[in-house]
């Protein structure tokens, strides 16, 4: 790679402390509450469906409230920022709350604890919402490296980890007399500890962690009662955006199951201990409890955390997450046969290995988070970590709260009762048997969700390059609709993409033998061209060498692409709908405005009489810089309103074009590039390889809109590009290996070119006619 591609954007190690030690409230807080949401059954009379209420509600008010200030704190303007002052007032107002919760007696009745605690527990929520998700954001924001985002995650996962190292200790204080005479009295005086403390470490990243002032920041949206409507609208689109991010869709769906299916069972653990292993007697049980937590906890501090940031580097953050996940289903497993009446301490066995679930999960899941806003921007052109953020964190708590209305379920399924001297028979077994069983499920499945995650090093990098690219040339000639440089291809760029080749035909004869495979199998698509030697776009083909010509690729092709409506061509869709092959059919614009308008009309009518399943205006005219792009975008409109409604429109240019053009993309039914490793200068034992790249910059850049590769092709003779060579045999291994990896992962891809084309020598030299599958007398090239 080149110094541009490995900077490494080294953050000081004691910023990425400061943002931990907010890690390390941020997780005491939650750690705490678990702890003490004990007593509320244990000792002060809570049914478990009051309990499972109060688990749910708060933190469904939570998850509303989440995306609404993500929205906030990323349209802030501030002489501190976006984020710095809501982490501080929120900090104050977790502090506050969080005591006042817990100040419960048992003279007070159940009935009113319980309208008491869920009132300041909203309170506690909304302080909370106030401090997290701008918190979160910062994080986010610290560094553009991938690597390095990994090491911030994992300096402020290992701090936050000593809140669950501590926070199990509270039961021995709790429920040992010669502290407290009873537990609730323990949790009012504990809270105060825990209230205070918090809430002086939740302001050190407000604090410590600096940022730019933005208070002349026109991009970001007012905020104020006129714009509340806007407001709205962007929090439901930045909703539709991030979920239309396939590997953000990824994240969060796998997140929700792991960390709520480990948080539907994870106070059962208490129960468990003290019932299973010491048949009910707490004070015998001791500090059993305690060290499952903290001992889990030290785990995950000093081995997990380290162990899986290494792997992250050496593997990959998705390689590095499938085996944690893994490694944590055995300690799952063990966690059943390693709980012993008698032997409490066989199950200090399982808890290296059940530690790497949820440890491994928030240091990578927030890291690869962070990759994610690189991927909107690309789209969008924002930067939204806050909405990013805030929409994580809300399938986390909003799984949150239903896990806690299933842990009451369970407790009530398996006819459990907090506090009794005895339970019925089974009771304590289905606890155990939930308590195993729901996080592995939970952990298959997400798994199964995330084993086509492909946001890895090399693609962050890609859109990490463009995003500084978009950058530079927005410096270079704000407000051009056109780049103001020339483009720098993905290899000058030093992207490494050895590493991750796509495999090809390892022998000549087997890439001959696949090329016949993939032909008799039928590929996607083909570019039709219908001229002969001697012919070029000013002639008129025949209707007999249409039929010839469409006759012999239809045994090898489900669809043909055309690329004008006149001149001829506008005959080739009713051809190759009597082969019954599909058609996407083109219209040529260019700066002839008198042609363009007899061509769009000609698409039109071939589309109203049925002949046209995908329409195409333009093919690389902003590459040729005929037209610029609000006058492509009113043809776009134009045919758009003209055509069926079942008949999908887009137009067709360099891949780029649609990295750097949103309104472009946003014209277009589906996304059509043309990407060209060989222009490109890649050389052939990549250049499949670079294609997967771009064809995934552009999949980001168009969110939920299909794609479709319009153009891709190797040419067999002429003079090379840098380091790509026309040959043959590259020609032939290009083919067989993209036409491979299209058909594994289901891209749809037109091949260029179904015959050659000598009339191209003039416009592109020796290797302008060289692209066919055919040659120029119609006989198939390779596959002898």
């Amino acid at each position: 790679m080149t110094a541009h591609a490995v900077a490494t954007h080294k953050i000081p190690f004691g910023q990425k402390v400061a943002f931990g030690l907010g890690m390390l409230a941020n997780q005491m807080f939650p750690a705490a509450l678990g702890i003490f949401m004990v007593v509320l059954v244990q000792n002060l009379g809570f049914p478990p469906w009051m309990w499972g209420v109060l688990f749910f509600l708060p933190r469904v008010f939570d998850s509303v409230t989440d995306p609404i200030m993500g929205f906030i704190s990323d349209n802030t303007r501030s002489k501190w920022g976006r984020r710095r002052h809501y982490v501080f007032i929120g900090a104050i107002i977790m502090g506050i709350s969080f005591v006042a919760m817990w100040q419960l007696y048992r003279e007070d009745g159940v009935t009113y604890n319980f309208i008491y605690f869920l009132a300041w527990s909203l309170v506690f929520y909304l302080g909370l919402t106030i401090f997290s998700v701008p918190y979160v954001a910062m994080g986010y924001e610290m560094s553009d490296d991938f690597h390095e985002r990994t090491s911030i995650m994992a300096v402020a996962q290992w701090i936050g980890q000593w809140a669950w190292v501590i926070a199990p200790w509270f039961w021995v204080v709790m429920y040992d007399p010669s502290w407290f005479p009873n537990a609730d009295t323990a949790t009012r005086t504990l809270s105060v500890w825990v209230g205070v403390v918090c809430a002086a470490l939740a302001m050190v990243p407000a604090i410590f962690l600096k940022s730019r002032p933005t208070t002349d920041d026109t991009s970001l949206v007012p905020l104020d009662m006129k714009s509340l409507g806007r407001g709205m609208r962007e929090i439901l689109a930045g909703f539709k955006d991030a979920f239309g991010i396939a590997p953000f869709r990824k994240l969060c769906f796998s997140t929700f199951l792991i960390f709520n299916a480990f948080n539907t069972v994870a106070a059962f653990s208490f129960f468990i201990v003290v019932y299973h292993l010491f048949n009910g007697d707490a004070a015998a049980a001791g500090i059993w409890p305690t060290l499952f937590g903290s001992v889990g906890a030290l785990v995950t501090t000093f081995a997990v955390i380290p162990t899986v940031a290494w792997m992250s580097k050496h593997m990959g953050k998705k390689n590095a997450f499938m085996l944690s996940q893994g490694i944590s289903i055995i300690g799952y497993v063990l966690l059943w046969f390693l709980m012993v009446p008698g032997k409490p301490y066989m199950f200090m066995l399982a808890l290296p290995f059940f530690s790497f679930g949820i440890g491994g999960l928030f240091t990578l899941m927030m890291s690869m988070t962070a990759d994610v806003c690189d991927l909107d921007e690309l789209a969008t052109g924002k930067r939204r970590e806050g909405i990013f953020g805030a929409i994580y964190w809300w399938m986390v708590k909003f799984g949150f709260a239903i896990a806690g209305l299933l842990s009451g379920a369970i407790m009530t399924v398996v006819a459990f009762t907090p506090g009794a001297a005895t339970q019925p028979d089974g009771a304590v077994d289905g606890l155990r048997l939930f308590y195993s069983g729901v996080p592995i499920v939970g952990t298959l499945l997400a798994m199964w969700i995330m084993r086509s995650y492909d946001l890895d090093e090399a693609r962050a990098t890609e859109v990490h390059a463009e995003l500084e690219r978009r950058k530079q040339r927005a410096n270079a000639g704000a407000g051009s609709s056109r780049p103001s440089a020339p483009r720098v291809p993905l290899v000058a760029r030093g992207l490494d993409l050895r590493a991750g080749a796509l495999p090809g035909p390892a022998t000549p004869e087997q890439a001959h033998a696949q090329f016949r495979d993939l032909l008799a199998n039928r590929v996607y698509g083909l570019c039709f061209s219908p001229y002969v030697e001697g012919q070029d776009t000013a002639d008129v083909p025949t209707d007999a060498q249409i039929h010839r010509r469409i006759g012999i690729v239809a045994p090898h092709t489900r669809w043909v692409r055309t690329f004008s409506c006149t001149g001829g061509q506008e005959r080739i869709p009713a051809v190759a709908r009597e082969q019954g092959l599909k058609t996407m059919v083109g219209a040529w614009i260019s700066g002839d405005h008198e042609r363009n308008e007899r061509e769009i009309a000609s698409l039109v009518q071939l589309a109203r009489e049925g002949l046209v399943n995908v329409a195409v205006v333009g093919n690389e005219v902003l590459l040729r810089g005929e037209l610029d792009e609000a006058e492509l975008i009113a043809y776009l409109k134009r045919v758009r309103e003209a055509l069926p409604d079942d008949v999908p429109l887009g137009c067709v240019d360099a891949y780029y074009q649609f990295l750097e053009r949103p309104a472009l993309v946003a014209a277009c039914d589906v996304v059509l590039p043309n990407c060209y490793p060989f222009w490109e200068g890649a050389e052939i034992g990549v250049a499949a390889q670079y294609l997967k790249r771009m064809h995934a910059l552009v999949q980001a850049a168009a969110g939920e809109k299909p794609v479709v590769i319009a153009e891709t092709g190797w040419p067999g003779r002429g003079q090379p590009v840098d380091d790509a060579v026309p040959s043959p045999e590259n020609a032939l291994h290009y083919f067989v290996t993209v036409q491979q990896w299209a058909r594994r992962e289901g891209v749809k891809m037109f091949y260029f070119a179904s015959f050659d084309e000598p009339w191209k020598l003039a416009q592109e030299g020796d290797v302008g006619p060289e692209w066919g599958l055919w040659d120029k007398d119609e006989r198939l090239k390779y596959g002898a």
